[in-house]
């Protein structure tokens, strides 16, 4: 049963300026990758190569060319039957040097072997019996519009906040941090922020000392990555506890996975599976990070609902670690109706709802 891979690329567009240090973004490219046996077109197993630009490993390929290719290669494959098949045939026609469609292929197949009906794990998320409690985003802009957002997690129940910082005046950020945490000690919301690399390794220990007043309880790769001295200085002073993010882009195989956090040493790593390889890199970074004792969360790299539900699913195959960053499935105003639902600070798959996808035409 040969495999037949069809694909519609999907342009999401954000419901307002979504501000990082990077720059602005306003649309995200994502391809939806749909996979069946050739002889049964009608069950189909989905899955998402999503990129960021000028963040992803592989944002630069020409991605309709790319999986027309794989297309073909696998039409001289069959349709794996379990999941340890998988694999090989991802590393047989995907190297590791384009994680977004290792990601993608991997999500659609195993949704395709669990009966193409979005299960990527049989468990209580998907059987919708638990929740996975998640992160209020709050994206930058200027301070009334930070701080509209911050009030409106608040608002919602959010105990967990990240803000992104970096980008506007560091003091009004800091003006914005205070009157955070004037009103919510540290015991009753937990504060996160995330650099985007954006301090330089000037200024980086001044602002981490002006953060620290702030009782925050990490902040995402404060410096750009490939500076490992200076990032393994700032970890061993722990001056606000540091989380890896860009830094693990790019890293491949186990032993070089080990050796980053060997010469690091940071407190956190921050995992997006489809900027690392996938959901089996993913777990490798994880069992990695937990024999050495650093704590670890998952977020999304801004997929859609198609990737951001295999992401999902994957978490809640581990026991409860803290509050992930899941809750991006609300920040298009064209992402594909799903079960998927945040209610309070938890995400949840509704049973109840269903998936619509008349918009993708994969004729």
């Amino acid at each position: 049963m040969p495999i037949k891979l069809t694909f519609v690329k999907h342009i999401l567009n954000f419901k307002f300026d979504a501000g990082t240090s990077r720059g602005v973004l306003k649309t995200k490219d994502a391809w939806i990758l749909k996979v069946s046996s050739a002889e049964n077109l009608d069950v189909f197993g989905l899955g998402e190569v999503s990129v960021i630009e000028r963040l992803s490993y592989d944002y630069n390929l020409d991605f309709d060319w790319e999986l027309n290719h794989l297309a073909e290669l696998l039409e001289k494959e069959s349709v794996p039957k379990s999941m340890e098949d998988i694999y090989p045939l991802i590393d047989k026609y995907v190297d590791e040097s384009k994680p977004a469609i290792r990601f993608g292929l991997e999500t659609a197949l195993m949704d395709l072997i669990n009966g193409g009906q979005r299960m990527i794990y049989d468990n209580g998320f998907f059987q919708d019996e638990s929740g996975i409690p998640i992160n209020g985003l709050i994206w930058m802009g200027d301070e009334s519009f930070m701080k509209e957002q911050v009030e409106s997690k608040l608002k919602a129940g959010f105990t967990c906040i990240k803000m992104k910082i970096g980008a506007i005046d560091f003091d009004k950020e800091c003006k914005i941090l205070s009157m955070i945490r004037k009103e919510f000690p540290a015991d009753q919301l937990t504060l996160r922020v995330d650099a985007n690399g954006a301090f330089d390794t000037q200024t980086v220990l001044m602002k981490l000392n002006t953060l620290e007043e702030f009782d925050l309880h990490s902040i995402e790769q404060p410096i750009m990555p490939k500076q490992e001295m200076a990032m393994q200085l700032l970890c061993q002073k722990n001056i606000v506890p540091i989380a890896l993010d860009e830094e693990l882009i790019g890293v491949f195989g186990k032993n070089h996975k080990r050796r980053l956090l060997e010469e690091i040493k940071p407190q956190y790593i921050i995992l997006k599976p489809s900027l690392l390889g996938g959901l089996k890199e993913t777990a490798e970074w994880i069992k990695i990070a937990e024999s050495m004792e650093i704590g670890w969360w998952v977020t999304s790299a801004l997929e859609s609902n198609v990737g951001l539900n295999a992401i999902c699913q994957f978490v809640a195959e581990y026991d409860y670690v803290g509050h992930q960053g899941l809750g991006t499935g609300q920040l298009y105003d064209n992402n594909f109706h799903s079960p998927l639902a945040v209610i309070g600070e938890q995400i949840f798959y509704k049973k109840g709802m269903t998936w619509d996808f008349t918009d993708l035409d994969f004729a």
